[in-house]
């Protein structure tokens, strides 16, 4: 019976569905003749390796245009402003403008190790972007950015079980274009960007793309009395791109880019959360810090890539090559305050040592490989088949410093002023082949489906050069030898899925698909001898092997029949198997791997995009994601600064008690995520006035494995205006503009294992703007 009206109910809505956009042709010829010709343009996406309307794509994906781009990045964002601007995306990071943690549908990595995975894939115009740290590349001269939910293992293979965020840049042409944009805002906030392109020959063209961005500044020091202190930073980008096209039948995309970072890492602010709640204490001030530490951050980046097309009649044989390099040093007062309890003063609040630390690379080198080919005008459909290599090395260097005898780089004063170096390295190798076929079984229905086979190896060293604590009698470590260890594993991913049109206007679609995460190796092994507690031997270092998800998802897509309403939502489930985690911090303050059980989601997720009329038109997108733990006897080490732990604490090892945190969600992990535009336009002499809104929710999300009181945010909501003048047809645009308008302040992060320390979320900025077009 209850099957029954489960059917029946289904067949309701997909019927009202259907005559809602499909419309009679009376009411459809009456709309077309009313209607301006102001309609939204149709969406083109990538998300399968081919140009498809977004529409007719059988995969969750949300678009954002350039336009919409540069609105949320101004005042100087980087890419973490996309974060929660389209359904069940999160970004957040522990480095400030380095180092974005993506998570998708609640799947992501907490782990702020150099060398860490991450379930979330990022592809920079068609190049993998594997290290968290290469990820942070600005968003500058942006054609559009495409947000894929769920496992894409077939076509893009490792490291994809959450899903895909894809960059998509403007390329050359031979017509002659480009823009400059400059910005001045709060705190000396100026941006310049701009680009350039056009025709060099009648067969090559070329863009250059420039960023530069910075900001004074803007944190006084209370410690050592110095005002604006900290909070500043300068940022340089820029991508030069060659097309070549000798042929119809050939063509060649060249492409180079740089960046340049110097600034403020990310502050760490002790005792900033009132004990047994998670808010902050009262007087808090964004504008002030009091640390004893040091802290900057610098960054140097390079790549390059070349996309190579062949048209070889029946097929089309592309080969992408990628090459990337890093260098960073970043470094911070942990503890977040000055002094210590056993060497007074100290403060804010109780600090019971001092931890001012750095993390640096040297060198970081990543070259990948992909060849691909494609059927062109198949009867039956589309097939793509192709090979895929990769491989990175990368070296980690760790330090501590004594912040009581100064802070001091102890490569200049001597051992007696150091207090702990540690390196590590790790070469990746992976390679896979992978096949796709999408199937026209009539005009209104198709089926598509994908086989990948993946070969991944790691190799990893870490080892303890000099011991740390060594001026501290209260603690102590040895050096230790190298310590390897390796993982290999080899996996099937898989997908099939399937489209029919209920009429021109409405699609439904159904997914099922395999992805899988690679082996991972962490090896934060500056601190205390035998971490875990069980194997002197591995001294800190812990592996984690593949994890595997399994999803389901279906959905409508839907646009009216005058070309002013577009519409999509779907519903999902998945399991992961040996879903790959990281306790963070903890009373020890270390990281440590692992895999869980087993993780269940579910949840649903919904756009649109809306024309009311020649003044008005609307976008928002919503999600809801529910994630939870499944494994009865998993437990970690909470946190040590005296926070209110609310799991059920079990004995451990040596009369530690330990959180059971079976049942709960995952951290940074939202179950709503809500965002919205609203744009009016009015027509004036020579040009036009606009007013846009734009806005992001997410409800409350907790920092770590277990739950605390503390260690846990709010809901954030982030508005951001925008009201400008264009004239000249766009020639000219001067606007003011604001962030985060109603200075919203709230946790976005925490360490655990000291004290009840935190780091928030981004001040209101002001600015004015202006753009010139040609």
């Amino acid at each position: 019976m209850i099957r029954a009206i489960r059917k029946s109910a289904f067949c309701v809505f997909v019927s009202a569905l259907a005559m809602t956009f499909a419309g009679s042709p009376a009411v459809a010829q009456d709309e077309e003749q009313g209607a301006t010709e102001r309609l939204l343009p149709e969406v083109v996406v990538t998300a399968q390796k081919r140009e498809q309307n977004i529409q007719d794509v059988p995969i969750s994906v949300s678009t954002l245009s350039g336009d919409e781009l540069s609105a949320i990045n101004s005042a100087g964002a980087d890419i973490r402003a996309l974060s929660n601007r389209v359904p069940s995306l999160q970004i957040e990071s522990s480095f400030g403008r380095t180092f974005p943690r993506f998570y998708i549908r609640g799947l992501g990595n907490t782990d702020f190790d150099l060398n860490s995975s991450q379930p979330v894939s990022l592809v920079y115009d068609e190049v993998v972007l594997e290290n968290p740290i290469v990820k942070g590349f600005p968003m500058f001269d942006m054609d559009r950015v495409e947000v894929l939910r769920g496992p894409q293992g077939t076509l893009f293979g490792r490291n994809t079980p959450a899903g895909i965020v894809k960059f998509e840049s403007v390329k050359p042409s031979q017509d002659q274009d480009g823009y400059g944009r400059l910005s001045y805002g709060t705190d000396g906030q100026v941006d310049l960007e701009g680009a350039f392109g056009g025709a060099l020959s009648d067969t090559t063209s070329a863009r250059i793309s420039v960023l530069y961005t910075e900001r004074d500044d803007w944190v006084d020091n209370t410690f050592t009395g110095q005002s604006d202190a900290l909070g500043g930073y300068d940022e340089l980008a820029v991508r030069l791109q060659l097309l070549i096209e000798p042929s119809d039948e050939f063509s060649a995309l060249l492409n180079v880019h740089t960046r340049n970072l110097n600034g403020t890492a990310r502050l760490f602010r002790a005792n900033v959360i009132t004990p047994g709640t998670n808010s902050l204490v009262p007087g808090f001030d964004r504008d002030q810090i009091s640390i004893d530490g040091q802290n900057s951050q610098d960054l140097d980046a390079f790549g390059a890539s070349a996309k190579l097309v062949w048209d070889l009649g029946a097929t089309t044989l592309t080969s992408v090559t990628g090459y990337e390099s890093v260098e960073l040093f970043s470094r911070g007062d942990i503890d977040g305050g000055f002094g210590a309890v056993f060497a007074p003063p100290s403060g804010p609040g109780f600090i019971p040592f001092s931890a001012e630390s750095a993390d640096a690379i040297p060198n970081l080198d990543q070259f990948s490989q992909e060849f691909r080919l494609t059927s062109n005008d198949w009867d039956k459909g589309v097939w793509q088949a192709g090979f895929y290599y990769f491989t990175e090395d990368i070296d980690i260097e760790s330090f501590s410093y004594d912040t009581l005898f100064g802070g001091v780089d102890c490569s200049q004063f001597g051992e007696a002023f150091c207090d702990g170096f540690a390196t590590q390295t790790q070469e990746t190798d992976a390679w896979a082949i992978f096949a796709s076929v999408d199937l026209a079984i009539s005009d209104v229905w198709s089926v598509a489906g994908g086989l990948r086979y993946s070969d991944d190896q790691k190799d990893f060293v870490a080892q303890r050069l000099q011991p740390l604590f060594i001026n501290n009698l209260l603690f102590g470590t040895v050096a230790t030898g190298p310590i390897p260890q390796n993982t290999d594993d080899q996996v099937i991913t898989w997908d099939i899925s399937t489209t029919y049109a209920i009429n021109d206007n409405v699609n439904f679609y159904s997914r099922l698909a395999k992805g899988f995460r690679a082996p991972s190796i962490q090896g934060r092994v500056l601190f205390n001898n035998d971490i875990d507690g069980t194997d002197p031997d591995i001294d800190g270092v812990s592996v984690a092997g593949s994890e595997e998800i399994i999803s389901i998802e279906a959905g409508f897509k839907t646009e009216s029949v005058d070309g002013r309403l577009r519409f999509n939502i779907n519903g999902f489930y998945f399991v992961v198997d040996d879903q790959q985690v990281t306790a963070v911090g903890g009373a020890i303050n270390i990281n440590t791997l692992f895999n869980v059980d087993k993780t269940i989601g579910y949840g649903f997720e919904g756009d649109l995009q809306f024309v009311a009329n020649d003044n008005w038109s609307f976008s928002g997108g919503i999600s809801y994601n529910n994630t939870e733990i499944d494994d009865p006897n998993l437990t970690v080490a909470p946190c040590g600064g005296g926070c209110t732990v609310l799991d059920p604490l079990v004995p451990g090892p040596g009369g530690s008690m330990l959180a059971a945190i079976d049942g709960n969600s995952l951290p940074q992990a939202p179950e709503w995520v809500i965002s919205g535009t609203a744009r009016y336009t009015a027509p004036m002499a020579n040009g036009e006035f606009y007013v846009l809104l734009d806005g992001s929710y997410r409800s409350d999300i907790i920092f770590t494995l277990y739950e605390s009181a503390e260690f846990s945010s709010d809901s954030l909501v982030n508005l951001g205006l925008r009201a400008g003048y264009v004239v000249n047809d766009g020639q000219y645009e001067f606007a003011v503009f604001g962030r985060n308008i109603t200075d919203e302040v709230e946790l976005v992060g925490g360490i655990d294992f000291n004290n009840l320390t935190g780091f928030v979320n981004a001040p209101r900025t002001w600015g004015v703007e202006v753009i010139t077009r040609f």
